[in-house]
């Protein structure tokens, strides 16, 4: 038995191969559109290091001003705690000599002994210094170094506020 081959062209044969044909050019035409596409990308993949330098100078500012403005606010902020904490030292003490029927300052210690305030409140100012307390002509005053930690100059927190002679 002899098997027979179709004859190259007939239409058997032609189906197949036409297919393929087609498949063939519809792929090579894709592959030609999307080969500039991706030169383009492949040329600008990376960044260079003048512009990662430019992003970095431009975080380092914003960086810079935000941390400029924080540390304006956090010392308006220590100021203000710190004049919060004398008044309630100051209220504090006034109830203490009520309760003790005393015109004498305590101490610190006393205050929290008596838990005229807490044991685990603010006994140093925002700058880690002690409270002064003075008791003059029944006034109390409450007073801190400041900022500076010096005493005696214009930044030092005192409640209440001396009043300036207008006997001149």
């Amino acid at each position: 038995m002899t098997h027979c081959r179709p004859v190259a062209g007939t239409a058997s044969d032609e189906a197949p191969r036409a297919r393929f044909r087609r498949d063939q050019s519809v792929a090579a035409a894709r592959l030609r559109r999307l080969r500039p596409r991706a030169r383009g990308r492949r040329g600008q993949a990376g960044v260079t290091l003048v512009e990662v330098l430019i992003v970095v100078a431009i975080m380092a500012m914003l960086g810079g001003s935000v941390g400029f403005y924080a540390l304006q606010q956090y010392k308006k902020a220590e100021l203000s705690t710190a004049l919060e904490d004398a008044r309630s030292l100051r209220k504090a003490i006034e109830l203490w000599q009520v309760q003790n029927s005393e015109d004498t300052c305590p101490t610190m210690g006393q205050l929290v002994a008596d838990k005229q305030i807490n044991s685990d409140s603010h006994q140093v100012d925002p700058w880690g210094q002690e409270w002064s307390f003075s008791c003059v002509d029944g006034e109390i005053y409450v007073q801190s170094n400041g900022p500076d930690r010096k005493p005696g100059t214009a930044d030092d927190i005192r409640v209440p506020k001396l009043q300036a002679n207008s006997e001149s």
